[in-house]
């Protein structure tokens, strides 16, 4: 049956919102009639068709908690015997979020019209080829339990390093925006004030006084320009990177960087590893698998890298040599898939190496945001005593003439 949004007036007066299965609208106003709520609006669901172009895991109007959280749950009464549309229903009620139950209850409706549930998950355009290439594979292996749990642990994990990442970041931005505060107010407040001491003075001033000077004075009376160049220049930026070029120029300049570089490289070797361990232990052919990875990968020139490697393996070539051909995947990582290929556990030997590179790329990201935080502090106890010296250095040199 059809999902349809409502918006109605309970009893008490006040307005709810959610969401109903029925055969039309009509079905459902006379259900919400029985529950003594006014019906204001009954509308279908209505399917993203945007959505479907986004490749990326956690993208496409769902989060990376929701989808994973959804994942678990699925598998958990899947294993359990429980019908798949009995399933769907009760991680759809299961759901606060009203999005992801109106999304839920619309798959439910595929899936009784009689698709099957990755073409559900197609025809909804909100879920990644990843997601739906490896249910569709555990429907075909008569395995979908299993596969769901597989899928639970990926979308988790996941879910966890976005996490992790995202809150280790807090603090550093936030003593970022303080020190910039903090500076702009000393530059544009305190400086002029005690400057002033120094304009009847005849002494020549020092050099470095002299920058501060001119520095307070440029930001006092340019600070709106350079509040619209920067404003322009962030959107100017964005405009850009969604080019096809800006995106290829951005990308190419991040792997040139010897941090950002390894990190990218790192990050989308993890992504990579994992997405095609799975889709390999879920029964998806290599080529296949390979163009869902390229198309996970956050760095275009390395998702180029990873098609060029598909067709190449198309044409009878050897998956390992072509990775390593391209430079941006660790050899540890092209050695692990060459043994694998070799000695046919190519399965094995990707879930290993998507181990190893999830445990070095997590490792080098905790270094760098422990990194981050002394170096703001550094960097901003650097410019404070810059003004200090900017200071004091005048004032000591009057003390000296007077001596």
């Amino acid at each position: 049956m059809p999902a349809y949004q409502y918006t109605a007036v309970d009893a008490q007066g006040k307005q709810q919102k959610g969401t109903l299965e029925g055969d039309s609208a009509r079905q459902i106003r006379q259900l919400l009639r029985e529950k003594s709520w006014l019906p204001i609006a009954v509308e279908p669901v209505v399917e993203s068709k945007t959505a479907g172009s986004r490749t990326g895991l956690f993208k496409g109007g769902l989060s990376a908690y929701d989808l994973a959280l959804m994942t678990r749950q699925l598998s958990v009464l899947s294993a359990a015997g429980i019908p798949l549309e009995e399933a769907l229903r009760a991680v759809a009620r299961q759901s606060e979020q009203r999005h992801v139950n109106s999304l839920l209850l619309n798959v439910r409706a595929k899936v009784m019209e009689g698709h099957s549930l990755a073409q559900a998950f197609e025809i909804s355009g909100r879920f990644p080829p990843l997601y739906i290439a490896t249910i569709a594979a555990g429907e075909r292996s008569g395995h979908l339990d299993l596969i769901l749990n597989q899928l639970a642990d990926y979308t988790e994990n996941r879910s966890a390093m976005q996490k992790k990442i995202q809150g280790a970041l807090i603090y550093p931005i936030i003593l970022m925006l303080m020190s910039f505060g903090i500076v702009m107010g000393l530059m544009t407040f305190v400086v002029p004030d005690i400057v002033k001491v120094f304009e009847n003075s005849h002494q020549t001033l020092p050099f470095l006084t002299r920058v501060m000077m001119s520095s307070s004075a440029f930001i006092r009376t340019m600070w709106p320009y350079l509040l619209i160049a920067l404003v322009a220049g962030v959107f100017g930026f964005i405009r850009f990177i969604r080019t096809d070029a800006g995106r290829f120029t951005l990308d190419r300049w991040v792997l040139r960087f010897p941090l950002l570089g390894k990190l990218s490289r790192g990050i989308n070797a993890a992504r990579f590893a994992s997405t095609l361990s799975i889709l390999s232990q879920s029964g998806v052919p290599l080529v296949d698998g390979l163009r869902i990875g390229a198309a996970v990968s956050s760095n275009w020139l390395i998702r180029d890298a990873i098609l060029v490697a598909a067709d190449k393996v198309t044409e009878g070539g050897n998956l390992a040599t072509q990775l390593e051909r391209s430079g941006f995947f660790p050899p540890m990582m092209v050695q692990m898939i060459r043994s694998g290929e070799t000695s046919g556990e190519l399965e094995h030997m990707l879930s290993r190496a998507a181990s190893m590179q999830d445990r070095e790329v997590t490792t080098l990201i905790e270094t760098l945001l422990a990194l981050l935080e002394p170096l703001m502090l550094v960097f901003m106890a650097g410019i404070v005593l810059m003004i200090v010296m900017a200071v004091m250095l005048p004032i000591v040199n009057m003390n000296n003439l007077v001596n």
